[in-house]
C-alpha cells in the first residue's frame, strides 16, 4: 500500500480507500477513487450526480464489487466480504431513499440491527436514540411506511447507530427534506462528531457540509479530483462551478 496522504499522516484511518474502480456489467463506473476517514473526522464526498458518489458507497458497504483498489476498515480489508460483514466491521450506513423496513414498528426498526460487536462503553440504545429523535418516541408504535420523509429519515440514522459503529455513512443525508427536518439532521450530526464518532456524508449542501466537515473529497466521472478542508472549498467558487454545478 502506498503511503498515506499528507492530511492522515498521523491520524489513525477509520477508513481508507484507495484506487477504488468498480463496473456495472462492462460499464466502467470507478475509474480512482481514493479518500480517507480518520477516527473522529467528519468528511464529505461531493459531486454533481451520476459522478459516482453512491457507486463509491456501495462499494464500501460490499453491495458492489470492486475490480482493482482497496477499501480497509479499521485497518481490516473489506475486499471480497458481504455487506453484513461489513456492517459487523463497524460501518453505519444510512442509505440513499432511507430504506426503512415498512412493515416493521419504530421500535422494531431500531432493534432489528442492535448490537455492540466492538464494546462500546457508552453504546447506543433505544432510549438514546429516542432522546436524541423524540419525534420517533412520539410515533415508536407507528410503522415505518406512515412516517413521514424526515421521521424516515431520523429512523434510519438511528437504525445505524444502533449497530454502534466505528463509521457513519450517510448517502444524500437531506435530500427531500423540509428546512426545519434538515436543521435538525445537521444538529444530530454536530452531536455525533461531537461524540466522537466518524462520520463520511454525502449531500448537496454546501453550506452546512462545510460548517460540520473536517475535509472534502470532490469525484467527477469515477475519479477522485479534488481534496481540501472547509476554507478551501469556500473559496474557490471556480472549484465549486466546475465540479459542484454552483
Amino acid at each position: 500500500m502506498s503511503a498515506k496522504p499528507t492530511w492522515v499522516r498521523g491520524c489513525t484511518s477509520v477508513l481508507e480507500v484507495q484506487g477504488l474502480q468498480a463496473f456495472y456489467g462492462a460499464s466502467q463506473a470507478l475509474f480512482g477513487v481514493d479518500l480517507e476517514v480518520a477516527a473522529g473526522q467528519v468528511v464529505t464526498l461531493m459531486g454533481r450526480n451520476g459522478m459516482g458518489k453512491t457507486t463509491t458507497v456501495n462499494c464500501i458497504m460490499g453491495l458492489l464489487a470492486h475490480s482493482a483498489g482497496s477499501v480497509r476498515v479499521n485497518g481490516q480489508d473489506m475486499g471480497g466480504l458481504p455487506s453484513f460483514r461489513v456492517a459487523q466491521a463497524g460501518v453505519g450506513l444510512v442509505p440513499e431513499g432511507r430504506q426503512v423496513f415498512p412493515n416493521l414498528t419504530v421500535t422494531e426498526n431500531l432493534l432489528a440491527t442492535a448490537a455492540n460487536r466492538h464494546g462500546a462503553a457508552q453504546p447506543w440504545q433505544m432510549n438514546r436514540v429516542l432522546q436524541m429523535f423524540p419525534a420517533l418516541a412520539e410515533r415508536r408504535h407507528s410503522s415505518g411506511s406512515l412516517l413521514s420523509g424526515g421521521e424516515q429519515q431520523m429512523l434510519a440514522i438511528g437504525r445505524a447507530l444502533m449497530i454502534n459503529p466505528t463509521l457513519l455513512i450517510l448517502d444524500e443525508a437531506t435530500e427531500g427534506l423540509a428546512p426545519l427536518v434538515r436543521r435538525e439532521i445537521w444538529s444530530c450530526l454536530v452531536q455525533l462528531k461531537n461524540a466522537g464518532l466518524s462520520i463520511l456524508v454525502i449531500d448537496k449542501n454546501v453550506a452546512d457540509l462545510a460548517r460540520i466537515a473536517d475535509r472534502h473529497f470532490i469525484i467527477e466521472k469515477g475519479r477522485t479530483v479534488w481534496t481540501g478542508d472547509s476554507r478551501e472549498l469556500l473559496a474557490g467558487d471556480t472549484l465549486k462551478r466546475r465540479y459542484l454545478g454552483i
